[in-house]
């Protein structure tokens, strides 16, 4: 009938906002309060008022839902089950879980203590229920008067005045008023929007809407799934002979559908994108030259299997007429950065400029260091950029970049910066890629000459499950580098409870009077009275004072560079033995005589953050030990975190169970640039469906670009934009 890309019209009546929903939206004072608080504020420029109709589309669409499609696939994030009445006695004895009651108001009165608030008994034969009401308009002591006949619907705790509820759904009713057959939607909502509008809403564009299947009957019947209409029309209104489990547990086959479906249009769109980025040219760069053999020849030391395996990768993409785009992953230590050396070296041999970007100065400048020690006895000019260069500092470095005159550029986010201008861009290298926005890899990007993108190397100490890179990275190629080189000492791992300060405390000194270096990770700067944790100063002092004849440092986000500079180039030279520090150390930091590792509050810490952070210590010949210190009692998640780190040194296995306990968005930080890129699908319990997913879209992007451009338009409309650079 319509069109999918027609705008959804929203029709919402004159109605109490409180009529079903007690404080709703998160109001957090009264209409009362409002008034006095406006009152005290400075006139504001008339605006030209919205109609109802309006402000709720407004609404709406900060919901994302404009268009009819985006309504039918706001789909429910839960189900209330209102097809029974429970007898108040019943209801007190379920404490702690949902229930559905029914009765008469004997009691609707506001209360001052401790708080201002809305409390109603309702009754019936068997006993009573207290609705407390925090946030409430003043005409639901009207609504709710005594002898009104109200249902509800809430979780049921014990209260001072027994059996009670806190803001519970409710509607006043008639005696006798039919119930519900089938479960309730609750959809995902917003401030100011009531579950009863999108309701309405979604009702509304599911008359309007295009129903025809993107997918034909043959490939539905092939990958065992349900129409396109028949799975909304379930999700949205169950039947009543519906299984619950499998619909509120996401197993039912409409889930099942709906998770595919998102997990094609994913795999559409990033595919997609990585064919369009070939589609443009980039300057192949045939030559190992000269400068490549020579860095080889004069290693100390042999590449491992692992590292021949991906630099064999990365020069035949480098040959190429369009550009590399290349995940480079591996575990700490595993030596990534002499691979991204060699490639670096590649581009300066065939006449081109390379420029590796990392998230913090500290990393920037461990790169710095390193390479340039390797590359500049072979006659490679090097240039360093950051933010905190004084500006002749920068000016000189820019002169160097534009001219040409710099084979190799490394710095942090200044890189990007409109004044800087490359001359030659070939390569551009990104450290710990997922700190980065989409955006910001796109501007270093677009520094090259018209109508040539340079090669991109990506590269993450943070290992990535295998179903996690199919799903989320299916634009790039990966390459693993899943073997240590040899001589790396293994890390024993200690959990300690925080009591046993003063053991620890005795073990650094041992260890820092035999000529040892000892790192002390903190998780704050300063004090928080809502965390109360030990804070990297405090720390400090109070090594200070316990460890007399050793040198202590302390290293944190808010020094300024230079000092972080001389307190970090003081434990590199063993000036100082222990290094108190924030997490500013958990990448890039390589002190070989550094063997101990003290992490303050480990339990506060994520699975991959420890394993980064244990990473600085084993990288000499010394026996390195790691020491979480925690305070108690842990919750579930934070001892499977502790558990974990003490029983694997796999950093695969820890990023596995990483994904399982925070899920994909905190694990891949910002590539997603602020957009979920699934809503529906759970990457732990759906790999089955990835699979399936993957492989139809590559024969849709080879045999059927109808098919493609119709899923894709379904799916994520505008939305793909940001999948494309």
């Amino acid at each position: 009938m319509a069109a999918e890309d027609q705008s959804a019209s929203v029709e919402i009546e004159n109605e109490q906002p409180a009529s079903t929903h007690a404080g709703l939206a998160g109001n957090t004072s009264s209409p009362a309060t409002k008034a006095k608080k406006s009152s005290s504020k400075k006139p504001t420029p008339v605006k030209a008022a919205l109609s109802p109709a309006a402000k709720a589309s407004e609404k709406l669409a900060k919901l994302g839902l404009r268009k009819d499609m985006d309504f039918v696939l706001h789909l429910p994030m839960r189900y209330e089950d209102e097809t029974e009445i429970v007898s108040m006695r019943d209801a007190a004895m379920r404490g702690g879980s949902t229930a559905q009651v029914e009765g008469l108001v004997t009691e609707c009165d506001i209360q001052y203590r401790p708080r201002r608030q809305l409390v109603v008994t309702i009754a019936d034969d068997t006993g009573q229920v207290v609705m407390r009401f925090l946030n409430f308009y003043g005409n639901q002591t009207k609504q709710m008067a005594v002898g009104v006949r109200v249902r509800a619907r809430g979780e049921l705790r014990h209260g001072f005045f027994g059996a009670e509820m806190v803001h519970p759904h409710y509607k006043i009713v008639n005696e006798g008023a039919p119930l519900a057959t089938a479960l309730t939607p609750v959809y995902p909502s917003g401030e100011g929007v009531p579950q009863a509008l999108l309701r309405k809403a979604i009702a509304n564009a599911m008359t309007r809407v295009n129903w025809r299947d993107t997918l034909s009957d043959a490939r539905l019947a092939a990958l065992n799934l349900q129409g396109f209409e028949t799975s909304i029309r379930t999700l949205h209104n169950p039947p009543p002979d519906v299984d619950q489990y499998s619909l509120m547990e996401r197993e039912h086959p409409a889930w099942e559908r709906m998770k595919f479906d998102e997990l094609l249009a994913q795999q559409l769109s990033l595919k997609r994108a990585q064919i369009t980025r070939r589609s443009k040219g980039a300057n192949a760069l045939p030559v190992i030259g000269e400068l490549s053999n020579a860095f080889l020849l004069n290693l100390p030391f042999s590449l491992t299997g692992a590292q021949e395996k991906v630099l064999a990768e990365i020069r035949i993409d480098l040959r190429q007429e369009f550009p590399m785009q290349r995940l480079l992953q591996g575990d700490v230590g595993s030596g990534k950065t002499i691979v991204a050396a060699l490639a670096a070296a590649q581009a300066i041999d065939n006449g081109f400029q390379a420029a590796l970007m990392a998230p913090t100065e500290i990393l920037a400048e461990q790169h710095f260091r390193k390479i340039a020690a390797w590359l500049e006895p072979l006659g490679v000019k090097t240039a360093w950029l950051t933010g905190s260069l004084k500006k002749k500092e920068k000016e000189a470095a820019n002169a160097l970049i534009s001219s040409g005159e710099a084979q190799l550029v490394i710095g942090t986010h200044a890189l990007i910066q409109d004044t800087v201008q490359f001359k030659k861009l070939g390569l551009v290298i990104v450290d710990e890629q997922h700190r980065f926005g989409v955006s910001q890899r796109l501007n270093l990007a677009n520094k090259t000459e018209a109508g040539k993108v340079p090669h991109q190397l990506m590269m993450s100490a943070t290992p990535i499950p295998r179903t996690l890179a199919m799903t989320y990275y299916a634009d790039l190629e990966v390459s693993v580098i899943d073997e240590l080189p040899p001589g790396r000492t293994p890390i024993v791992t200690r959990v300690i409870d925080q009591n046993r300060r003063d053991e620890v405390i005795a073990r650094v000194q041992a260890a820092g009077q035999e000529g040892k270096q000892v790192y002390w990770v903190c998780p704050l700067i300063e004090e928080s009275e809502t965390l109360q944790l030990q804070t990297a100063t405090d720390t400090h002092a109070m090594l200070v004072a316990a460890l007399p004849e050793l040198n202590v440092g302390l290293v944190h986000g808010r020094l300024k560079p230079a000092e972080k500079q001389t307190v970090m180039g003081a434990f590199i030279r063993n000036e100082s033995q222990v290094l108190v520090a924030t997490t500013v150390i958990e990448v890039g930091v390589d002190v070989p005589n550094a063997s101990l590792m003290v992490i303050e509050h480990a339990e506060r810490f994520g699975l991959s953050q420890l394993h980064q952070l244990r990473g600085r210590v084993g990288r000499g010949a010394a026996a390195s030990v790691c020491l979480l210190m925690y305070q108690g009692p842990l919750g579930g998640t934070a001892k499977q975190r502790l558990a974990t780190m003490r029983e694997s040194s796999d950093g695969f296995e820890i990023a596995r169970k990483d994904l399982e306990l925070r899920g994909p968005g905190e694990f891949l930080g910002a590539r997603q640039s602020g957009e979920a890129m699934l809503r529906f699908a759970n990457l732990e319990t759906d790999q089955w469906l990835v699979e399936k997913a993957r492989n139809l879209a590559d024969d849709l992007l080879k045999n059927d670009p109808i098919t493609v451009a119709a899923h894709l338009e379904r799916w994520l409309g505008y939305k793909e934009e940001f999948l494309r650079v």
